[in-house]
């Protein structure tokens, strides 16, 4: 098998790491071979491996190797930038989601939102006027595709862009993107079984679509008409629904945000999650509530300095997957349709 130097002899002048000096890895090629093998899909699902596979490694191979080492050394079982597992060069599209990471230990989370209402700073929207409500969000789950025997998951995430007036009017933009699966054996399940033609819609063109007039009420700042907004006399599950919908239409302002937490800290049941990362890469802080009766948890984060809503989603509890999110990517007040 090749060692380092024989592979950086044959690689000469493109090895891409001729100027670096690259840690040991902490597992040989052949025991990340076989630690892949033992966590693989079951024998009955798998391929017939190529008896090459095991027997030669060449320099590219161990290249690869050697990166997946540095990935697992990077990042811990519990780490934050777990939020999607990518597929392998050369598999098929889509990856496995995994829901966001969030420290066990938790408290009630009352007095941590109280304290992060009281310390809001504005973020770029305060201090701008538009004609337009501007949105872009990335969002997976809904609706959901389910095998007729209902254990198999399948969704194409979306992007999608929108303009929106006082009356409701203007355009939606909307881009579908790759499928996500909420296990393993989900994406396994559907790789065999998507058909062509569903399979080949996972890049559409951008969809752009005009807006009809809408009843789109203003956004009330008072604390009781929030409360109302927010179905607060149904509960913490459908306050987290509501939330997520507050955000994703409207441009909330500063006071508005403050108040929305102190609404959540007097809602019973939700515990706070402390830093998380969400999955654009955004450093924020978490609550949570574990629906047991509908065996769900509701999942929201908020950026730690101006309140914004970051990102929500929606995980069973048993066995734990995704089951829905949304990432809000830009928020703002604008004049042009762009």
């Amino acid at each position: 098998m090749f060692g380092e130097q024989r592979t950086r002899t044959l690689l000469k002048p493109i090895d891409p790491a001729r100027h670096s000096t690259i840690a040991p890895p902490r597992l040989s090629a052949h025991d990340l071979i076989n630690r892949a093998e033992a966590t693989a899909e079951p024998v009955a699902h798998r391929r017939q491996a190529r008896p090459t596979r095991r027997l030669v490694l060449t320099a590219g191979t161990l290249a690869v190797a050697v990166g997946a080492v540095a990935i697992a050394q990077t990042f811990g079982p519990n780490g934050p930038d777990t939020s999607e597992i990518a597929s392998p060069p050369g598999a098929d599209p889509g990856v496995v989601l995994v829901p966001v990471a969030y420290r066990s230990g938790a408290g009630d989370a009352g007095s941590q939102l109280r304290a992060l209402a009281s310390r809001l700073v504005d973020t770029e929207y305060d201090n701008r006027t538009g004609r337009y409500m501007y949105h872009h969000t990335k969002t997976w789950g809904d609706p959901m595709m389910t095998s007729a025997d209902g254990r198999y998951h399948v969704a194409f995430a979306d992007d999608t862009k929108v303009w929106q007036t006082a009356d409701g009017t203007g355009q939606q933009v909307r881009t579908q993107l790759e499928p996500q699966y909420p296990d393993q054996e989900s994406r396994d399940y559907w790789q065999r079984n998507l058909k062509p033609k569903a399979a080949a819609s996972a890049t559409p063109a951008p969809a752009s679509i005009p807006l009809p007039p809408m009843d789109l009420a203003p956004l009330p700042s008072g604390r009781a008409q929030l409360n109302d907004l927010l179905k607060v006399r149904f509960g913490a599950a459908s306050v987290s629904k509501e939330v997520s919908m507050v955000y994703g239409r409207y441009v909330v302002p500063r006071q508005t945000r403050a108040e929305i937490l102190r609404v959540l800290a007097d809602v019973p049941g939700f515990l706070w999650r402390g830093q998380v990362t969400d999955r654009a890469g955004r450093k924020g802080v978490a609550i949570t509530f574990d629906d047991r009766d509908n065996n769900a948890q509701s999942l929201l984060i908020f950026d730690p300095n101006t309140g914004e809503l970051l990102a929500d989603e929606r995980l069973t509890l048993s066995p734990v997957r995704i089951s829905a999110y949304q990432v809000i990517l830009d928020t703002a007040w604008t004049d042009r349709l762009n």
